[in-house]
């Protein structure tokens, strides 16, 4: 860990110092450039960089090779040769490798925090293969500080307030107040005028995408942090999913409307399933768009008709839904344990004989479903009041994805940092991040895309990891770099496998214009913003989860409202239309 930060004036003086040091930048850098600027910056770095090297090796034959040689293998793994890899997407991903190896012996602290799936794979990310391949490309030693599992906050709010920083903070919007007040505050260094000299990849990748950028930057119009950012809108992972063996038994088609996915459910029960619909979720338990958005009711903050924000739970049609849910409950068509069940319960009713709905992931449903248990499914869109409706969800990822991570104002070689992260941004970096080491894990097809072959470790882990578990031993799936999740999510492209078909039907069957954008906050406004949240969902998750199971009648609604008003409701919408409209002026 790194020296105390100790005032704001300290900070900044450090900052100019480091500045210094690592050479002037571009003295308008703070001005994000405009869209048309943006494809000027990315065709300046497609051009000039199209190649590692005018001398570099053309490997453009390894397209479609299903028998690379050792030789071409240890080529791509060891080299910054990108010449195999195809431009994919609309958006060319940058490829100047300059900084690379880097200039001089450097090793970098980051604090990352672990999960329970990558640290059944990987007790120490040190150890991690695909960072290990960074390293050796990048020139640049990695030293991860990995908080305890389920400590991580504790861990993270000690190390703020102790001083002491490490030179990068990897999951940087944990900070109270979101990136902003890091840099308020002093935590976070300002790469305002750093990133176009010292990250020219990721300058090139977020400027050639409007979402990109505005989803990347302050209000103010500063970089706080280095953001994940994909090169589409990633597919909706949220919904019905239908067991084609109940759709079998009750001969009945796969409902569209609310009254027909209730008479399904009925008939479900009546062929034996017990408990028909999996309703709980430990990510949304009382909502989850799958049902309420047919009465207009959204789980959160949404955007109304006119574009205005609005809170969820005050939506005029909430009395309704909590009605048709409590109904549905008196008739045993949910679940009884919906509102406490952990993932490992819900995965376990799942595949019983009880179930026939569940409200869920198709990829995570494919793992539990199909591969573990030969069941097959089919996905439902949201159902809607009324036949011809158009169905509602709220996912939108705005082109961002994955995690975020901040140079720390005490990091002792920003240059160095700023090279670590930029690499992510690079063809190569997009390469190994998402697809990880060529050969044993993946190969290149006709197009120059890599790809999970059927010898691939992916399919044939010699610990006999299960696929859901692979994705952070072979690969990395959350992080700050391109994340390419459509391609090389092995639960998505394994063969056989259709939840990507599923998500993709989804995203573009179902309206997501009321999806809130991510707006950003002032440090006041975040204090105040987390203070009402905290009181708002208790006191929602309370009234409905009652109400739901006929604990208090559906007119108990009126008292929560009120009462919720009285704690601040209108005050939480306003301070979400400030910053929406400070997010869209950016």
């Amino acid at each position: 860990m790194k020296g105390k930060f100790v005032s704001t004036f300290l900070v900044l003086t450090m900052a100019a110092s480091m500045l210094s040091a690592c050479g002037n930048a571009s003295s308008n850098a703070s001005t994000p450039p405009a869209a048309s600027e943006a494809e000027t910056v990315q065709e300046s770095v497609s051009e000039s960089d199209s190649v590692p090297s005018s001398d570099a090796e053309d490997l453009t034959s390894l397209r479609g090779n299903t028998s690379p040689t050792s030789e071409e293998t240890e080529l791509v793994n060891t080299t910054l040769n990108d010449t195999y890899l195809g431009d994919v997407f609309d958006t060319t991903i940058p490829n100047d490798y300059s900084a690379y190896p880097f200039k001089e012996e450097v090793t970098l602290d980051i604090w990352m925090p672990s999960n329970s799936i990558l640290a059944s794979v990987c007790s120490d990310l040190n150890d991690q293969r695909v960072f290990n391949q960074v390293e050796e490309l990048t020139g640049i030693n990695l030293n991860f500080i990995v908080p305890t599992l389920g400590e991580e906050s504790t861990d993270f709010n000690l190390m703020i307030a102790s001083g002491e920083l490490p030179d990068i903070i990897v999951d940087a919007n944990r900070y109270t107040g979101g990136i902003a007040a890091g840099l308020n505050e002093g935590a976070y260094l300002d790469l305002t005028d750093i990133v176009d000299e010292y990250m020219p990849n990721y300058s090139a990748w977020r400027n050639s995408d409007e979402e990109r950028r505005k989803t990347s930057m302050t209000d103010e119009g500063l970089l706080g942090a280095v953001y994940g950012e994909a090169p589409y809108n990633e597919w909706c992972w949220f919904g019905l999913l239908i067991k084609q063996e109940a759709l079998d038994k009750t001969g009945l088609p796969v409902p569209e409307t609310v009254d027909e996915l209730h008479d399904f459910l009925v008939a479900c029960k009546e062929a034996g399933y017990s408990q028909p619909l999996n309703y709980g979720s430990t990510y949304g338990q009382i909502f989850t768009g799958a049902i309420n958005g047919a009465f207009g009711v959204w789980d959160w903050m949404y955007l109304d008709d006119e574009g205005k924000a609005a809170w969820g739970p005050a939506a005029e049609g909430a009395k309704d839904y909590l009605e048709t849910m409590q109904n549905w409950y008196a008739e045993g068509l949910i679940n009884t344990d919906w509102a406490t069940a952990d993932f490992n319960q819900r995965m376990a009713e799942a595949v019983s004989d009880d179930c026939a709905v569940i409200m869920d992931s198709p990829d995570t449903m494919w793992g539990y479903w199909k591969e573990d248990n030969g069941i097959d499914f089919v996905a439902a869109l949201n159902p809607v009041l009324n036949k011809g409706d158009v169905s509602r969800q709220t996912y939108h990822n705005f082109k961002q994805s994955g995690s975020t991570a901040a140079i720390t104002t005490q990091c002792e070689n920003v240059e160095a940092a700023c090279a670590f992260l930029d690499f992510a941004y690079t063809k190569k970096g997009w390469e190994i991040y998402n697809y990880g080491s060529y050969g044993d894990v993946h190969l290149i097809d006709e197009n120059g895309l890599p790809y999970y072959h059927s010898e691939s470790l992916m399919y044939n882990d010699p610990d006999n990891q299960p696929v859901s578990n692979l994705i952070w031993k072979y690969r990395i799936h959350d992080f700050a770099d391109i994340r390419d999740e459509h391609n090389s999510n092995p639960l998505i492209v394994a063969e056989g496998s259709y939840s990507g078909d599923i998500r993709e039907y989804w995203t573009e069957s179902m309206d997501s214009s009321v999806t809130m954008p991510p707006v950003t906050f002032t440090p006041e406004e975040a204090a105040r913003e987390g203070e009402l949240g905290t009181v708002l969902s208790t006191m929602r998750n309370e009234y409905f989860s009652k109400i739901i199971m006929g604990q208090l009648p559906v007119d108990a609604y009126d008292e929560f409202l009120e009462q919720a008003k009285a704690q601040g409701a209108d005050e939480l919408v306003s301070l979400y239309q400030t910053a929406l409209d400070r997010y869209n002026a950016r």
